[in-house]
């Protein structure tokens, strides 16, 4: 059973990382107005940790939830933003990723309805 509250969009985005001033590129994996999947890290975070996401010029301050280890060489990490983001932070319209996921199930269910 999902036990998210927002869809994730999966989207590929660069972003730089910062963490106690040092800064580390990386790139979106999935989205959420509340949160993201980062991955292409190298630098170990913990949970806990408060991080700072740059996209373009928008900076804002996120929370480390998870940390995964995907190799010897990359990590990726789950995001939670300490206030809601727009889709002007992300540069991506996130409603219409949403609608357009959204109606994708409704026309395969309505395709899979008519072969019954």
């Amino acid at each position: 059973m999902e036990r998210r509250r927002e869809k994730r969009t999966k989207m590929v985005l660069p972003v730089k990382l910062s963490i106690s001033g040092a800064s580390h590129l990386a790139h979106t994996c999935d989205l959420t107005y509340t949160g993201a999947r980062v991955g292409g890290l190298h630098k170990e975070l913990k949970t806990g940790e408060i991080v700072s996401l740059q996209r373009g010029s928008k900076k804002a301050k996120f929370k480390v939830v998870w940390v995964q280890q995907l190799g010897a060489t990359e990590i990726h990490v789950g995001l939670q933003a300490l206030e809601r983001q727009t889709n002007i932070f992300w540069g991506v319209d996130l409603s219409e990723h949403e609608r357009d996921a959204r109606n994708n199930v409704d026309a395969l269910m309505a395709l899979m309805g008519k072969k019954s």
